[in-house]
């Protein structure tokens, strides 16, 4: 790759790395499978830089190659035999509020772990949709499907969701 080439790609990384993480993470549930996704994805996108670096929308391709190979990633044998243990608690926040902050940290694992339970697919465009805000047609160019399939699965997706957010409530409530 060329001197230029390669400085293009470090700040298309730079500025992009972020946001994939946090979108692989969003797929995925686990930080560290997240880096990995992000590191692989960015690896890929280096093979092709040269000719790849053009495209009018990077930001999608990108997120095109992160969502194949999160999809890759799960279909690995030894993803299918392993289960992992109870999360490492996260560092608390002592600016905040405990009160508020309680109440929010509480909301966002509920939702979260909802999130976690959807079916892959359906995950994918709620992540895409409303997490990344892309368009329909965004996000049916990056899952490579029809806009219509889309906003099924963004339908079925948020129902489920609403539905074992509220399951998952009662059971905390008993």
């Amino acid at each position: 790759m060329r001197e230029r080439d390669d400085d293009s790609f470090k700040e298309f990384a730079v500025g992009h790395a972020g946001t994939l993480r946090r979108t692989a993470f969003l797929f995925c549930g686990d930080w560290h499978l997240a880096e990995d996704l992000m590191q692989t994805t960015l690896v890929k996108i280096y093979r092709s830089w040269s000719k790849v670096h053009k495209q009018e929308s990077l930001s999608n391709y990108a997120r095109t190659v992160l969502l194949r190979t999160w999809l890759d990633e799960r279909r690995r044998p030894f993803r299918r035999s392993e289960l992992s243990g109870a999360e490492l608690p996260d560092m608390a926040d002592v600016a905040a509020d405990p009160e508020v902050s309680a109440g929010r940290m509480w909301a966002k694992h509920l939702v979260h772990q909802a999130m976690l339970r959807l079916p892959k697919g359906q995950r994918a465009v709620l992540v895409l949709r409303y997490f990344d805000d892309l368009t329909v047609a965004e996000t049916a160019r990056v899952m490579r499907c029809a806009e219509g399939t889309v906003k099924s699965q963004a339908a079925r997706g948020l129902e489920t969701l609403r539905a074992l957010v509220a399951r998952m409530e009662a059971e905390v409530t008993l």
